[in-house]
């Protein structure tokens, strides 16, 4: 593949990628936003401190900070005392606040089954491989 046909493939695989991404982000908005699923699904691997999401999410500690009042007003994760050290706060994840995230996730797997349903079994194939390329790309 030609470098000039390269870099094109770059920007539309980008592009397809974060409209994808975009459109299963904005599935089932109800309970949760965009932003406050990706800070549940980060406490869902382990717990955290609020500047370790800040730092995880690129934001700032005060935008931070809003949405973690907001997950904790709905119960969705938990402030406790950092037994190590008495300045720290660490947030997990509640037990409501996990139902919440499967149920997001299952929204969003459902608008992506709709999706692949027109699809051949062929395309489905090729899908699953450039599912394992896309993966190898983004690990790197």
């Amino acid at each position: 593949m030609s470098p000039a046909a390269r870099r094109r493939l770059a920007g539309e695989l980008r592009s397809v990628c974060m409209r994808i991404s975009r459109r299963a982000r904005f599935e089932n908005t109800e309970t949760i936003a965009p932003h406050q699923f990706s800070v549940l699904a980060r406490l869902e691997k382990s717990t955290a401190t609020a500047r370790e999401l800040a730092e995880y999410e690129c934001v700032s500690p005060p935008s931070m900070s809003r949405t973690i009042n907001a997950l904790v007003e709905k119960a969705y994760i938990s402030r406790s005392d950092n037994p190590d050290d008495g300045r720290q706060v660490i947030l997990t994840l509640t037990s409501e606040g996990r139902t919440a995230l499967k149920a997001t996730r299952r929204s969003r797997d459902e608008w992506m089954l709709k999706r692949l349903g027109d699809l051949t079994e062929e395309e489905c194939r090729v899908l699953e491989q450039a599912r394992d390329i896309l993966t190898r790309v983004a690990t790197r």
